[in-house]
Order: C-alpha cells, then sequence, then structure tokens
C-alpha cells in the first residue's frame, strides 16, 4: 500500500477553508472526494496545515495511503481530471510509509497581497485586500524587523487559538512592491499560530497608514495582547506559497499549527 505526496494549488474563495466541516464544502472533502474515485477505495487526507475559509494555497502539501499501486501521473493528471476547476495537482510522488505532512515540515511560507490602487481593481479583488489609503512601504520594512526571531506572538494569536504556547520562531518578515500598487508580504516560520499572518499583515498596515510609528511593532510584541495589536486582515489575501521539508522527521518534533 503505497503512500503518496500531493502539492496542491487551490482558489480558497468558495470553501469554508481546508478541513471538512459542516457549514459548507471545504477543500479536503473535495479532494478526498476526487482520490476515492480514483482508487475506488475511502481513504484519509491528512495536510501540512489548515487553511481557514477563503486563504488560496500555491503548495499545499497532504499525503495518504492508497489502496491501490497507480502511475504517478494518474494521481496527477487523473485526479486534475476529477477536481473542479479551483482546485489542482501541481506534483505527486511516493514516500516513506511513516512520512507526514505536518510533523514532518521544516517551515512555511506564506504570502499576503495588497493593492493599493486609489480605486477598486476588480481583477484583485479575490486575491488582494483593497487599500485605497496611500501606504508608507518603507515604514512597514522597517516595523517589520522586529518580528523576526523566535518570540511569543501571543499579541498576534487568533482569541480561539488552541495552541499549547505562542512562541514561535520567523525567519523571514519582507514587504515589497509600490505604494500606490501592489505590495507584497512574505512571512516564513516553522509553525503558526491561528491567524498569525494575517494579525502581522493588519499591524504592519497599520504602521503603513501612518497611525503608529515602526517601533510600535516592537512594544506590541513585547506586550503580548491581542487587544493592542491591528486589525486581521482578510482571509483572501492570503496564499500559502510553501511547505519545507528535510530528509526525514523534524527534529524535536514540531510546533502546534
Amino acid at each position: 500500500m503505497p503512500r503518496v505526496k500531493l502539492v496542491l494549488e487551490y482558489d480558497g474563495t468558495n470553501y469554508v477553508g481546508w478541513q471538512i466541516q459542516d457549514n459548507g464544502p471545504s477543500v479536503q472533502g473535495r479532494v478526498q472526494r476526487a482520490v476515492q474515485q480514483l482508487v475506488g477505495a475511502p481513504v484519509t487526507l491528512v495536510a501540512a496545515g489548515r487553511t481557514d475559509s477563503g486563504v488560496h494555497a500555491r503548495g499545499q502539501v497532504v499525503a495518504f495511503d492508497s489502496p491501490r499501486q497507480l502511475p504517478l501521473k494518474a494521481y496527477w493528471m487523473g485526479l486534475n481530471s476529477l477536481l473542479p476547476e479551483d482546485i489542482a495537482v501541481v506534483r505527486a510522488e511516493e514516500v516513506r510509509d511513516d512520512f507526514d505532512p505536518r510533523r514532518w515540515s521544516d517551515g512555511k511560507r506564506y504570502r499576503y497581497l495588497v493593492s493599493n490602487k486609489r480605486s477598486r481593481t476588480p481583477l484583485r479583488r479575490l486575491t488582494h485586500w483593497e487599500i485605497f489609503q496611500p501606504l508608507n512601504l518603507a515604514a512597514m520594512i522597517e516595523g517589520s524587523k522586529h518580528l523576526l526571531g523566535r518570540h511569543d506572538y501571543s499579541a498576534f494569536r487568533a482569541s480561539d487559538c488552541q495552541a499549547a504556547h505562542a512562541t514561535r520562531k520567523l525567519s523571514r518578515v519582507e514587504v515589497s512592491g509600490a505604494a500606490g500598487d501592489e505590495l507584497t508580504f512574505v512571512v516564513e516560520g516553522t509553525a503558526f499560530l491561528k491567524h498569525m499572518v494575517r494579525n502581522l499583515v493588519g499591524t504592519l498596515v497599520d504602521v503603513g497608514r501612518g497611525r503608529h510609528p515602526p517601533t510600535w511593532i516592537k512594544e506590541v510584541l513585547e506586550g503580548r495582547d491581542r487587544t493592542k495589536a491591528g486589525p486581521t486582515a482578510p482571509a483572501h489575501g492570503l496564499c500559502l506559497d510553501e511547505v519545507f521539508y528535510g530528509v526525514g522527521p523534524r527534529e524535536g518534533g514540531t510546533d502546534d499549527d
């Protein structure tokens, strides 16, 4: 019984998130149904992380045990023929029997997009947070530097986050682009708290709007109080870009996602 790893790309607009829920269609449900059609038997998918309702992915990683030995092309092109247009398999491979997409992950990269034009941009409405007020790019870049490293990110976790602790390590927090057009926020870390990236972006945008100086980011981080940070950025601007892996399980296990 081979264990198969899939890398998925999807538009999360029409889904309640990755995980199967009672309140609407999920990405997991759609993919799981397609896999079961392909292999002719029930399967359970495990993923590298749960994306929220409306969040997109370019590099979500999932795995399952296939009851049939099929050519890898079947798990790629075959599944794509069964999946809706807003979900696609971009890569498939056989992996070790003990491969776990979450516990083996060395980290993830998320990308958040902001459209900063003065008027609405219909082609960006499902993938960007549209902010019409001019943003100060230099101030956001300066503020982002305070978020790097290993910290307690309690100020940036959702109120209903169930992670055992809020300590995480961020190796990359970058803001780039052009004020008045498109801005990109890239965040890389070993693991993330619920809504963490969206809360970081919302807080940086408050700095970009001139509501606070860049040093305020450091004060918020050290204060560990969610009510003192900026708003949660809308889900549709966020994309899970890539999940990183080494040659085996991550030493010491994994942080909570």
